[in-house]
């Protein structure tokens, strides 16, 4: 049985919907054990309604708003803190959160600990494509500053999660810059394509632009946590704007409306892939064990996904795959 530990305090919405998430996650998953991090007001009265629900009572909550590693450092009895301190004593096999993303990166990274040779955990998604298929998607904001070695190591860490989550066999990589062609970029781009194509084995298939991240043209596209995060808000914003737009639009005439519900339903899919809700989350790649991190405004839909998510991880060794793959390079 796999055990995964839930922080029940993360995220904007009450922890009841943390609760109800995992409710749903134990409901599909009859294998599926859960380790709920949080005040005891929570998770003791769960904990005990649940054969296979453990309550890991806590003190302290890292809000949003807090600067994460000054957070993890002062707030050592925090759901966070002790979640990921949890699974590196064996207690879960792997963390799910919806709480802060740079409290989340600063404890799995200290808590959970690193891959053996892994210089940054980075952050990765699927995005969905305009061909049907997916791509992988990352750093996705842990990394503002990185070298070239570290866009090779998140090129390798995203191939062995195509290889999991989408089942590619041999993923293809591409470099986001600013044109296709190879001396394009700035000087840390084109250091970081010399460095993708002097490591890779085939695999390397060269820059790629903005427009292809949600084309389906690639199974993973790699940047710094800078841009992959300013690139994430961007599709996040773009989204939003387009749906308020066709709100407006939809209370022009009644016609207009009847075709705005027409297709509230389809675009309502849309913005859930772009959320990342289907697959649970962001993983955070390169540490010991599985780490996902959920949207801050969850759902129950998304905790209990985040969390069988978590689970799919440990049971198809995500993490020894990672280790192989960067094995594998050298």
């Amino acid at each position: 049985m796999v055990t995964i530990c839930v922080d029940a305090m993360g995220g904007d919405e009450e922890p009841q919907v943390v609760l109800q998430g995992i409710g749903a996650a134990l409901a599909a998953d009859a294998d599926l054990a859960v380790l709920v991090a949080g005040n005891a007001e929570y998770v003791e009265p769960f904990a005990a309604k649940h054969d296979r629900v453990k309550a890991l009572v806590t003190t302290e909550v890292i809000e949003m708003g807090e600067h994460p590693a000054d957070a993890v450092r002062t707030k050592r009895d925090s759901s966070i803190v002790r979640g990921c301190a949890a699974v590196r004593a064996g207690e879960a096999d792997g963390f799910f959160s919806a709480g802060s993303t740079g409290a989340i990166f600063a404890a799995a990274t200290l808590g959970v600990g690193r891959i053996r040779g892994v210089k940054r955990p980075a952050i990765a998604s699927p995005m969905p494509g305009a061909t049907g298929k997916p791509t992988v998607f990352l750093d996705m904001g842990a990394n503002a500053d990185v070298r070239p070695e570290m866009i090779v190591q998140f090129a390798q860490m995203g191939r062995a999660y195509a290889k999991v989550t989408l089942g590619v066999e041999d993923p293809n990589v591409a470099l986001l810059s600013n044109g296709t062609e190879d001396t394009k970029g700035s000087e840390a781009v084109v250091a970081e394509h010399e460095a993708l194509a002097a490591a890779a084995d085939g695999w390397f298939a060269g820059n790629c632009e903005g427009k292809d991240i949600l084309a389906g043209t690639y199974d993973v596209i790699v940047t710094d946590g800078f841009t992959g995060n300013v690139a994430l808000k961007t599709l996040e914003g773009t989204a939003k704007f387009l749906l308020e737009q066709i709100r407006q639009v939809a209370h022009s005439s009644k016609k207009a409306g009847l075709g705005a519900l027409l297709m509230k339903s389809s675009l309502k899919g849309v913005a859930k892939e772009l959320s990342g809700d289907a697959y649970g989350g962001a993983m955070l790649l390169g540490c010991k064990a599985p780490v996902l991190i959920g949207h801050g405004a969850t759902s129950v839909e998304a905790v209990k996904n985040g969390t069988l998510a978590a689970a799919r991880a440990v049971r198809s060794d995500l993490v020894g795959r990672v280790a192989a793959e960067l094995a594998g390079s050298k």
